[in-house]
């Protein structure tokens, strides 16, 4: 049991880090109206591990602090990883054929951060409509990206070892 709570726990804080580590490579665009951040590609995990879901709370909650984001957005916008990253382990534990549960498991952080991160924008910084619609234009495709394209093979990577025995991460 130790160390299965261990492994648990260094997953847990490998997956914070790589989210952190992931968002900082692209930081002129990992933040704002146009973004584009690689590490919601690690949105697709808790398809595969349970931990990840605090995980990757706790790795939003920090890139966005130390990037400097207005608090509504840290706290806003983490909270929206998190709510994504729960449906997608509900999926996870209803849908069996892995194409559909990618699918379906990435439809929440592609579509809760399109929608709702411009709303958050245009409520607190008073934006214009048509900024709105581009922003929902502009995640809807960068978090299309990350999810199906990088969530895909990390996925796909991690659930052959798995399948394997092999737990590094």
């Amino acid at each position: 049991m130790q160390k299965n709570s261990t492994l648990v726990l260094v997953r847990a804080g490998v997956i914070s880090a790589l989210y952190v580590a992931l968002s900082f490579i692209t930081m002129p665009i990992s933040g704002g109206v146009v973004q584009f951040r690689p590490s919601e590609g690690l949105t697709l995990l808790p398809l595969l591990y349970l931990e990840s879901i605090p995980a990757l709370f706790i790795g939003c909650i920090l890139f966005n602090l130390i990037s400097g984001l207005p608090i509504y957005d840290v706290i806003l916008g983490s909270v929206i990883t998190l709510v994504a990253c729960v449906f997608t382990y509900i999926i996870s534990k209803l849908i069996k054929k892995t194409p559909l549960k990618i699918f379906l498991g990435g439809l929440f952080p592609v579509l809760l951060n399109a929608l709702f991160l411009p709303l958050i924008w245009y409520w607190f910084s008073g934006q214009m409509q048509t900024v709105y619609i581009l922003s929902v234009l502009s995640l809807f495709i960068s978090q299309s990206l990350s999810v199906y394209v990088i969530g895909t093979i990390v996925y796909t990577v991690l659930s052959r070892l798995k399948s394997r025995g092999v737990e590094y991460l």
